[in-house]
């Protein structure tokens, strides 16, 4: 397969897990509960999450490039997936405890990738480290919300 095909896969896959927020926004639910004084304003996480999942394509393409289809590989499929997860159970489901849960199964996913990724292309773990930093910041204020709001 040509790399301009499967770099059109990696996107297509990518861009897959980023519509999932597009079923499953925050909408009024989310807008009710208590966050924290620095929860990032709304215009940014779609901002943020557009320059990530660019990122997150490339990083898994030029993985794919070296050692093709291999356990970085596996994991960066992983984390997609537990990312996809989260919009639906965080906005979809309501379930705050669980999304918290999925953001660390993530965030685990993400510093593995880097780990697998840093021998074979040092490009890509360099291009998953943003990420690293936004899902880090993501569960921290995941987290919060559940202490500020333990009933919802």
């Amino acid at each position: 397969m040509s790399d301009t095909i499967v770099l059109g896969m990696f996107f297509t896959l990518t861009a897959a897990a980023a519509i999932t927020g597009g079923f499953f926004s925050p909408g009024p639910w989310y807008q009710q509960l208590r966050k924290p004084s620095w929860t990032p304003p709304g215009w940014a996480f779609p901002v943020v999450w557009t320059l990530l999942y660019v990122m997150i394509a490339i990083a898994g393409f030029k993985v794919w490039q070296v050692q093709g289809i291999g356990p970085a590989v596996a994991v960066w499929s992983l984390q997609l997936v537990l990312n996809a997860m989260w919009s639906w159970i965080m906005f979809g489901r309501k379930q705050i405890g669980w999304a918290l849960v999925d953001a660390g199964g993530m965030w685990i996913s993400i510093a593995v990738f880097l780990v697998l990724a840093w021998p074979v292309s040092q490009t890509a773990a360099l291009l998953f480290m943003p990420y690293l930093v936004w899902v880090t910041i993501a569960f921290r204020l995941n987290q919060r919300i559940l202490q500020l709001n333990p009933a919802a």
